[in-house]
């Protein structure tokens, strides 16, 4: 009997600050009005996808001790975005990126059970960690965390909040029928919590959501980032784009989760993807092409090559070769706050591999960051792209997708209208929404059915 299909998760994120967005091009609109966000949550909504995704943003760019002016700058507060968009959308999952190094469970907590509240259950917490010292000075400290301790602080802010969610256990208010008034358990809402973080205790003051908790996420790819997705996390963001590297990271993070009593369908994998459409696989190519070289100006070239050499190269031509000097390795980097967690861990190495890849395919500084960073996923007809995602799904490389389009708000329509069609075509993305909450559209218990069987999401929590 052959494999039953896998029905793909798509998800799409409103790309803010990044390298992704090519904010210079002309159909590019605002990235703090509100009109954006709502075009963009609509057109994901009318394409069945599960959820929208917004990332934190709490800081502007910086290096070498200057503002990073390259990009678009800032966004607005996740939670109110998410709180406004669940009013003109119905069935969109809301996925918001929230600190948990410079933020305290709590007010965390308190804000997400509201939002799964206004939202009818359809909230989740992208839970991340920061090593960023520019960051770090705008709540405390004026720096950051050791990794060891950013991953324990994690754990146990989770931890608590989840003890706040479930402060509530859904019976705590009772009506009396014959007054009409409203009955309260006098255990409803009384926390303690003492541990090396947090030592805090009270009443927390919403009830139980519609979702219970929200859904969690998580984006770390180190040892600790992928333990700390399998023990409790509900899906994880993979950045590996290529089917080979995929399938190793879907096998790894999922051979993890038996340890914690976890099966592998509790915990999906979902990569971010970029994408570019055009009629014929040969347009689409060329217009990649295109794309890349406007999200990669001569400027941003240069910024980029000075993060990997730690020194200032702005004396540079970004179309001429790269420097003939080594980068400085330092405990103080030109980005501050990287010097403890750098994503690249042998600089001099990485400089000698581009010297020679530039010289063999003769590539200027801007040629070399073109062809050397984050590239589109798909590429192709509608047709290749959607038969490439299902590829992708079903060999088990992921569980879906998080796409992020390189021109905001309207970069999504063409997908939504041009390819989920065909996949919908396949029997492999739903043509309609089944449930309301966003567990519905991501196929996860509801954490109340797990404590009255004992599943393994009780015990994660535990």
């Amino acid at each position: 009997m052959s494999k039953p299909l896998k029905q793909i998760h798509l998800a799409a994120h409103f790309p803010g600050v990044n390298n992704t967005t090519v904010w210079s091009d002309p159909a590019a609109g605002s990235h703090i009005e509100f009109s954006s966000f709502a075009h963009f949550a609509r057109t994901a909504e009318r394409a069945k996808f599960d959820f929208l995704f917004l990332a934190e943003g709490l800081r502007l760019r910086e290096q070498g001790g200057k503002i990073y002016d390259l990009d678009v700058v800032g966004r607005p507060d996740t939670f109110t975005v998410l709180a406004a968009l669940a009013a003109v959308t119905d069935r969109l999952g809301l996925t918001g990126t929230i600190n948990s190094t410079f933020n305290e469970p709590y007010e965390v907590a308190r804000q997400f059970a509201s939002l799964d509240h206004l939202s009818g259950g359809r909230s989740a917490w992208n839970v991340v960690t920061s090593w960023d010292a520019f960051t770090g000075e705008n709540f405390r400290r004026g720096g950051f965390l050791p990794q060891e301790e950013r991953y324990s602080r994690a754990k146990e802010f989770l931890a608590t909040a989840h003890e706040l969610f479930d402060s509530w256990h859904g019976d705590e208010i009772l009506a009396d029928q014959a007054t009409g008034t409203f009955l309260r358990d006098a255990r409803a809402g009384a926390f303690v919590h003492k541990g090396q973080h947090f030592d805090i205790q009270g009443r927390f003051n919403v009830p139980r959501s519609p979702q219970g908790r929200p859904v969690i996420f998580q984006a770390g790819d180190s040892d600790e980032g992928r333990e700390f997705a399998a023990a409790d996390a509900d899906a994880i963001f993979s950045r590996y784009a290529t089917l080979k590297e995929g399938q190793a990271f879907y096998t790894d993070v999922k051979s993890r989760l038996a340890k914690y009593g976890r099966r592998p369908e509790e915990l999906l994998i979902l990569p971010a993807a970029t994408f570019v459409l055009g009629d014929t696989d040969e347009e689409a190519a060329e217009l990649a092409r295109e794309v890349r070289r406007q999200q990669v100006s001569g400027a941003t070239a240069i910024k980029h090559l000075e993060f990997v050499w730690n020194r200032d190269l702005s004396a540079y031509d970004p179309e001429g070769p790269l420097p003939d000097v080594d980068p400085v390795v330092a405990e103080e980097h030109i980005s501050r706050g990287r010097a403890q967690v750098r994503m690249y861990r042998d600089p001099v190495a990485i400089a000698r591999e581009w010297r020679e890849l530039a010289e063999a395919n003769k590539w200027s500084i801007r040629d070399l960051v073109i062809n050397t960073g984050n590239r589109q996923t798909f590429i192709g007809s509608p047709a290749t792209v959607a038969r490439t995602i299902n590829e992708f799904v079903q060999a088990d490389a992921s569980d879906g997708f998080i796409l992020v389009p390189h021109i905001t708000p309207g970069g999504l329509d063409p997908f939504a209208d041009q390819v989920v069609p065909l996949l919908q075509e396949q029997g492999v993305f739903r043509a309609d929404y089944e449930g309301t909450t966003l567990r519905d559209h991501l196929g996860l218990a509801h954490p109340d059915a797990a404590r009255r069987t004992g599943a393994p999401a009780e015990r994660a929590a535990s």
